[in-house]
């Protein structure tokens, strides 16, 4: 308005007012309009996010466990099964909830673990560790832990588990085999094959006869080498040398190559003397 000194000046109104009020209003919808869904974005990625889980698996010793099959229930994809690396561990992405985390391995208790993914684990993830129990028997196998020597045969359904202190409670022998490798005789202590055989009950003298001609053994090494023999080669009515499983070597117990070592005295070169054995296994060949 013009006043007597002819300035103009501005006088706020209840209309004016009330626009004012109406302005910035409209101002605060506007803002809030804009970080409504900015808000929501947010709200929901932090409840759909996957939480990254890492799962590492070892046995009793703590030694890793790879390969080992690990699944996930409720599973919320095909990947929900998976298998360890060669370091015992996978890795899934897990929504927030509950699940129920089974792992498994050949020769070892399933283990079963309930999870609980949180809201406060989605950026840190989640670390599981699973320790695996040795089985005793799966399905019919034999499974021995530590030094331990397991004797099966799944034609007679039987089997045996020997400790090294089982072992040494059995009638040994001595002998002297020439080492191929080295050009030296090397003298053994150990149980005949033959003998350790008869505990689980593989046919041997007279019984060694007819189709069961085509039994043989195999033999296998912790590091999975295997070697194979026919039965008439271990059984002293067939063959004069004595095959043996070693405990001992120049009247000391087995160190590198031990607690058990096959030895084939005979043989040129001893390829088929087993380091660190882990089991024998008795099979026959079918004949129709």
């Amino acid at each position: 308005m013009l006043t007597r000194y002819g300035r103009v000046e501005a006088r706020w109104t209840p209309i004016g007012s009330a626009v004012s009020d109406i302005l910035i209003s409209m101002r605060h919808r506007i803002l809030l309009a804009a970080l409504l869904p900015l808000f929501l974005c947010a709200f929901l990625l932090s409840h759909s996010a996957d939480v990254p889980v890492t799962i590492k698996v070892i046995d009793q010793s703590g030694v890793p466990v790879a390969l080992a099959q690990v699944s996930v229930t409720p599973a919320e994809s095909a990947a929900a099964t998976l298998r360890t690396d060669a370091h015992g561990q996978s890795v899934v992405g897990l929504k927030q909830g509950a699940y129920s985390l089974s792992v498994s391995d050949p020769g070892f208790k399933t283990q079963t673990r309930q999870v609980e993914v949180g809201p406060g684990q989605t950026s840190a993830g989640l670390a599981i560790l699973v320790t695996l129990q040795v089985a005793t028997n799966i399905h019919g196998m034999v499974v021995a832990a530590g030094d331990a020597l397991v004797l099966t045969d799944d034609l007679r359904h039987a089997s045996a588990v020997l400790t090294p202190a089982d072992f040494r409670a059995l009638q040994h022998v001595s002998i002297t085999a020439h080492n191929g490798h080295s050009g030296s005789d090397e003298a053994y202590s150990g149980v005949q094959l033959s003998t350790l055989l008869a505990k689980i009950n593989a046919p041997m003298g007279n019984a060694l006869r007819g189709n069961a001609m085509t039994t043989y053994v195999i033999a296998t090494g912790s590091d999975g080498y295997a070697v194979l023999l026919s039965l008439a080669e271990v059984d002293p009515d067939f063959h004069e040398n004595q095959v043996i499983v070693a405990d001992g070597r120049d009247g000391q117990p087995l160190r590198k190559g031990g607690p058990f070592q096959l030895i084939v005295p005979g043989d040129k070169r001893p390829a088929r003397w087993v380091h660190n054995l882990v089991s024998i296994t008795v099979e026959q060949r079918q004949v129709n």
